[in-house]
């Protein structure tokens, strides 16, 4: 990242999740300012908003909350609405009824007019291709595709982030560790699909999909001291 970069302010879309919360310590290392912007979507585990607001005051950004509950009105899934039953693996070639329609469209595009109200021209989020649990709107196809959209949108220059686009749940584990925040992102963040704080409740597809890469990379760090001693 360059000097430039090193002297702006960056908006990251911030849910209080490992991912996010991974991409809002990235930004705290690599931007001058950092500011988090958090969605009320009508998700059932709204537990994520409390969390994200205590982590964003212990790192010291502004935390915005935006209410944008329309999105669960007008598109259904097992996240917001308690009559579907999750699936609890990836139904085949399709997509899962955890996916959320619309979501990280209608958040990009609303953070890129929150930042560019304040002259924000860096947006990050933690949507990662290599991990990504067959959500279309999770592919750096997308990401670039909306970015040239959103700057055609309103004449500016966003530049979206990804930071964890190309690497897995192992190496995002990694990263935290590396920017000194494996514990808080460990006990203090929400990832869980049923709305368990910390290493959630192990059987949903997020939980899983989680401590599978929390596994891989702990016994990988064990297995680096054993060979460093």
């Amino acid at each position: 990242m360059d000097m430039k970069m090193r002297d702006s302010e960056a908006l990251v879309v911030f849910s209080g999740g490992q991912d996010s919360t991974t991409c809002l310590f990235w930004a705290l290392k690599n931007f001058k300012k950092v500011s988090t912007i958090t969605f009320l979507y009508g998700q059932k585990h709204s537990k994520e908003v409390e969390m994200a607001r205590a982590i964003a005051e212990k790192a010291g950004v502004d935390f915005h909350l935006q209410d944008v509950s329309f999105i669960s009105q007008i598109g259904s899934s097992s996240l917001t609405d308690t009559s579907i039953v999750m699936d609890q693996e990836r139904p085949g070639n399709s997509v899962p009824n955890t996916f959320v329609p619309g979501r990280n469209l209608f958040f990009l595009s609303i953070a890129a007019v929150y930042a560019r109200e304040r002259g924000i021209k860096h947006l990050v989020t933690g949507v990662s291709q290599t991990d990504f649990s067959g959500y279309p709107d999770c592919r750096d196809s997308f990401i670039k595709s909306l970015n040239v959209t959103l700057n055609l949108a309103m004449d500016d220059q966003f530049v979206i982030h990804t930071p964890l686009m190309w690497i897995d749940k192992a190496e995002t584990w990694e990263l935290a560790d590396k920017l000194g925040v494996f514990d808080l992102i460990r006990n203090e963040t929400l990832t869980c699909y049923n709305g368990v704080p910390g290493d959630g409740c192990g059987h949903c597809p997020s939980c899983k999909l989680r401590n599978e890469g929390l596994n891989s990379y702990l016994a990988r760090r064990e297995a680096k001291q054993k060979n460093n001693k």
